[in-house]
């Protein structure tokens, strides 16, 4: 018998968004060139491997705050579980969504994965991602989230 494909909780996704007197706008981030980093040019949100022994929540915390130096007033779990087949390793990965409200003023700096983050208007943000798993997520962040909160699932949903 042949070996067995793996199934694990991998990575995690964190939707930044910030409140303006426009509406919210989601964070983007392109990834630089430097040298190994993967897909260099495309956009993404803040994503992140899960390290031995931590948490999802733990890694969503810690991947904000290494890729954009930002710390979330509010964390919420978007009740979204990605999927994607990682053929270099015959793995599935499995991608908790998080979602992560900073404060209105805040700017982002990136971290040496990235050459530039954007502030833009979600549906900006959705046709700039070069994934279309983030592009789906966002419709799940703006249907829970667009308020500002979960409203009445927010005692299910907020982390922090």
């Amino acid at each position: 018998m042949g070996a067995v494909t793996e199934t694990r909780v991998a990575f995690v996704d964190v939707y930044v968004l910030r409140p303006t007197p426009g509406g919210l706008e989601a964070l983007v981030l392109r990834r630089g060139a430097t040298a190994g980093n993967r897909s260099p040019g495309s956009w993404e949100t803040v994503h992140g491997h899960i390290e031995p022994g931590e948490t999802p929540v733990a890694t969503a915390l810690r991947e904000v705050r290494e890729e954009t130096g930002l710390v979330p007033a509010r964390l919420y779990n978007l009740s979204r579980v990605e999927a994607f087949y990682r053929h270099r390793g015959d793995e599935i990965a499995l991608v908790p969504v998080f979602v992560a409200f900073v404060d209105e003023k805040t700017e982002a700096r990136v971290s040496g994965e990235h050459d530039r983050a954007e502030w833009l208007a979600p549906a900006a943000a959705a046709r700039r991602f070069s994934w279309p798993r983030e592009r789906r997520a966002l419709e799940d962040v703006l249907s829970i989230l667009g308020s500002g909160d979960a409203g009445l699932l927010d005692d299910v949903l907020r982390v922090c």
